[in-house]
């Protein structure tokens, strides 16, 4: 991707220019109230928390293989968007046939005061109902708290993927530490009282640095070319826009966690992450480990994906794939050669 667009001047605004937009997005929930994904794979609904849906997507029984989406910007579908743009899919194509989708939920009044614990309590009951150990496959945001739940419950993770996560945030700039670190602590309090203790995702995706052009934003992740001619190609262009346009809200305090603990004190890296009444580091988790990161991606750049290499004390597979952060989720090219490696060593004993 190119973030080329994005200035850290924008943190610079009048707060009264913040708190005219966070009014006039308020009244919603997510970008996109009432409009639920439109999954491109068959699932049923396993279970339902305040803070996370379980989507059961299992053609057969097997070593259960659950992929916990970020918790951020997007929703879960982008592990699911389109025919030839699903990671669920091209599990299932390649021997993964019992997989699960951790979905969060968009944050509300009844759970605007969600932390990191929070999120980590509820994955953990997840885990609990489908049977562990489980296999984790952490995207984006998803994954550092994977690494912080496998290395918190390390009998309850066989396998972990980390697919795009940034692990060591000082370990090479990125399109969000260089925002994050202009952006004073005061900014960051004044936007989740906008939000009435919610990060509201609408103002966020009016915030966030984006490509030239949506074409161009498309074309990356997707890994499609113009001009968008087939029926396919139509109908994961929709379902991506769709999805672009529908982001969820955060809760204000597990922002603020994540802004101070994982990217300005660099805690997991550090080895000190709080989480669930320890601190935590990536040398306490046991399991074997796979290394996703793409060449171009500029939100969790190769040298942060890769520190966990290094900081972790088992065995680590690795995997660099030529393209940027979606589509490392999404791209045609990507599920069909990476994750076909990545699937082939979730089947290993």
């Amino acid at each position: 991707m190119s973030w080329e667009l994005w200035s850290p001047g924008i943190w610079s605004w009048p707060f009264a220019e913040m708190e005219s937009w966070a009014d006039a997005f308020a009244p919603k929930r997510g970008a996109a109230a009432g409009h639920e994904p439109q999954w491109a794979t068959p699932n049923q609904l396993s279970l339902e928390l305040a803070a996370l849906r379980l989507r059961d997507f299992s053609k057969a029984d097997g070593q259960p293989v659950v992929v916990v989406s970020p918790f951020a910007l997007h929703d879960a579908q982008l592990a699911d968007i389109a025919q030839g743009h699903s990671l669920i899919a091209a599990l299932q194509a390649n021997g993964c046939a019992r997989i699960y989708l951790v979905e969060w939920r968009s944050a509300g009044p009844e759970t605007k005061l969600g932390t990191i614990d929070s999120q980590l309590a509820a994955l953990n009951v997840a885990i609990d109902d489908i049977g562990a150990p489980a296999d984790i496959v952490g995207l984006c945001q998803g994954g550092w708290l994977s690494l912080l739940y496998a290395a918190r419950f390390p009998g309850k993770v066989r396998k972990l993927v980390l697919a795009g996560v940034a692990v060591d945030t000082r370990a090479e700039a990125s399109a969000l530490t260089r925002p994050i670190d202009a952006t004073p602590d005061p900014a960051i309090d004044h936007l989740i009282r906008c939000g009435d203790g919610i990060v509201r995702g609408r103002l966020m995706a009016a915030l966030w640095p984006r490509e030239a052009s949506q074409e161009k934003r498309i074309v990356d992740a997707l890994e499609i070319a113009t001009p968008f001619l087939s029926n396919e190609a139509l109908d994961a262009v929709a379902a991506f826009n769709a999805w672009d346009e529908r982001p969820l809200d955060l809760p204000g305090p597990y922002f603020r966690q994540v802004v101070k603990w994982l990217y300005r004190e660099n805690r997991l890296a550090r080895g000190d992450f709080p989480a669930l009444g320890r601190l935590l580091k990536p040398r306490d988790l046991k399991c074997p480990l796979f290394v996703l990161a793409g060449a171009a991606d500029t939100v969790a750049p190769p040298a942060q994906a890769f520190a966990a290499a290094e900081l972790v004390g088992g065995e680590v597979s690795t995997a660099l794939a030529p393209c940027g952060h979606l589509a490392l989720f999404m791209g045609l090219n990507t599920l069909r050669n990476e994750w076909l490696e990545i699937a082939r060593w979730l089947r290993e004993e």
